[in-house]
């Protein structure tokens, strides 16, 4: 499977599409001044302890208190705080984690209220950005991401990714792990790590260890609510956790962009620093890479997929609901069982490359066609399974229903994608009413007088409708050779399919529209 990425910057947000064999499965829109990314680490303040909930309300600086419940302090809570504490307060230089001396565990079904207190200055990491109403929801189990590790302070566990299959692997990388890393650290080995050397890893670690202390350095005089340690810029953390052997082109239209991502894969896969390319046609990239028209094609309500079949895919509150539809389908010469499995199968694909790309979470309700055979269910919720193994989000899939309903839960850790493709009627404005055919010629004239007052001897050009435009030149003499030996100011007429039918623009000598 080749992966490409494609990267348009602009300066209000840079949008990120990976493509999968040149389809598109996965859009990010990063805006230039976004707040409150998924680990990013604040210095916050307890505003307030909800005992009902066991879960207290953490001013970070946004407009809404976060969100931390009593399972999210981690269970070094107690070390993490003295450690704080210590910082705060210091008047000697502050103890290296591996000499410090850390806490017992807290209390896996404690109250909150015995750990913190409102007006209390406490150290959290955002685990997910702030969602239609909600503030940002926040873990004080820190955590600090890398290429191939991840670094857990206070913690010794060194663990391995499940998906490292072979158990001589993940052996070498845990002893190798547990050689190298030092003491009050806990480690995660991630699944790009297999096969890595000692070398790499250690200066991965050694790097990670840094960004820690780091926090620590000038936390003294930080006036919380801060942030101390930012997450990567999100075109940088796609990068960290998606590059692999099988991406085989990075393409971004901005110079100094391209030149940090070149110097970010030199960072962490220097043998891709040649995949990463630089833009500079004139056409758009997206639309150079047919990414506009494949937005256009999947974002909408409606989404077909195959030979006339398509998707229904409406979003509540609460969760999100797809309707799985055969279309013209039904009109296969197949038997209806035959034709329905077919349909769910490849939804079933569509469904995974939509939860994907739109980045929907919580809870997805997907009604397939009923099916009558039980071996039959049980191929679609394989077929499901499957599809949704490259999803990089946590996910929980359930069989299907006797109702014919597959119910998913998928991970959620910021807003889902939302793109308006429905566009405005260029004729009415949205209003469903237009201006009386009757009228347009006087308003094409009052325009044209206008121009002609204000500007002396412009050079005019009228875009219109072919047939507004043809109304105009029809005849000898023309309404437009009227209007033109009258004030004395010859008027070219352009025809343009793309106007709406009594819609026209005034150009100048340069091309560029009269606003009037």
């Amino acid at each position: 499977m080749s992966n490409e990425l494609i990267i348009d910057a602009s300066t209000s947000e840079i949008a990120i599409a990976l493509l999968e064999e040149k389809k598109l499965v996965e859009l990010n829109k990063e805006k230039s001044n976004i707040q409150f990314s998924v680990g990013d680490i604040y210095l916050g303040k307890v505003k307030k302890i909800m005992p009902g909930l066991n879960a207290a309300f953490v001013d970070v600086g946004y407009e809404k208190d976060a969100f931390l419940h009593y399972l999210d302090l981690g269970p070094q809570f107690q070390s993490l705080t003295k450690y704080l504490n210590q910082a705060l307060n210091r008047k000697t230089k502050i103890p290296i984690l591996d000499k410090f001396r850390t806490d017992p565990d807290i209390d896996k079904h404690g109250k909150i209220a015995n750990l913190l207190k409102a007006g209390q200055v406490i150290l959290v990491q955002v685990a997910k950005e702030p969602i239609a109403s909600k503030g940002p929801r926040l873990t004080s189990e820190i955590s600090l991401a890398g290429r191939n590790l991840v670094l857990l302070p206070f913690s010794d566990k060194v663990s391995v990714s499940t998906k490292i299959k072979s158990e001589e692997e993940r052996d070498r990388l845990k002893r190798l792990i547990l050689s190298i890393k030092p003491k009050n650290y806990g480690v995660i080995v991630r699944t790009v790590a297999k096969e890595r050397k000692v070398a790499v890893l250690d200066a991965e670690l050694k790097s990670l260890v840094e960004r820690w202390e780091s926090i620590f350095q000038d936390i003294k005089s930080i006036e919380p609510p801060s942030l101390v340690l930012g997450e990567l810029n999100r075109t940088s953390a796609i990068l960290r956790d998606i590059l692999n052997p099988s991406f085989n082109s990075i393409v971004v239209n901005d110079q100094s962009l391209y030149r940090e991502i070149r110097d970010y894969i030199v960072t962490i896969a220097p043998e891709k620093q040649k995949i990463v390319k630089y833009y500079s046609g004139n056409t758009p990239i997206f639309e150079h890479f047919g990414i506009d028209k494949q937005i256009k094609t999947l974002f909408g309500k409606t989404v077909s997929y195959k030979s006339g079949a398509y998707l229904i895919i409406e979003h509540t509150e609460a969760l999100h609901v797809i309707d799985v539809n055969s279309g013209n389908r039904s009109q296969s010469a197949n038997d209806q069982e035959t034709n329905a499995l077919d349909v769910n199968l490849s939804a079933a694909d569509e469904i995974a490359r939509q939860l994907r790309l739109r980045d929907m979470g919580g809870i997805i309700v997907v009604d397939f066609i009923d099916l009558v055979k039980a071996d039959n269910r049980q191929k679609v919720w394989e077929r499901m399974k499957e599809a949704m193994k490259a999803d990089r989000a946590k996910h929980h899939i359930l069989p299907v229903s006797k109702f014919g309903l597959i119910q998913i839960t998928r991970q959620r850790v910021r807003p889902e994608m939302d793109v308006q493709i429905m566009e405005t009627c260029p004729t009415c404005s949205g209003t469903g009413e237009v201006t009386p055919s009757i009228l347009v010629l006087d308003q094409v004239l009052n325009q044209f007088l206008y121009i002609l007052d204000k500007f002396p001897k412009p050079k005019l050009t009228l875009k219109a409708h072919p047939y507004l435009a043809a109304y105009l030149l029809f005849g000898f003499p023309s309404i437009r050779m009227k209007w033109s030996f009258k004030h004395r100011n010859w008027l070219k007429i352009k025809s343009d399919p793309n106007l709406g039918i009594l819609n026209y623009e005034f150009l100048d000598q340069n091309g560029e529209k009269f606003v009037i």
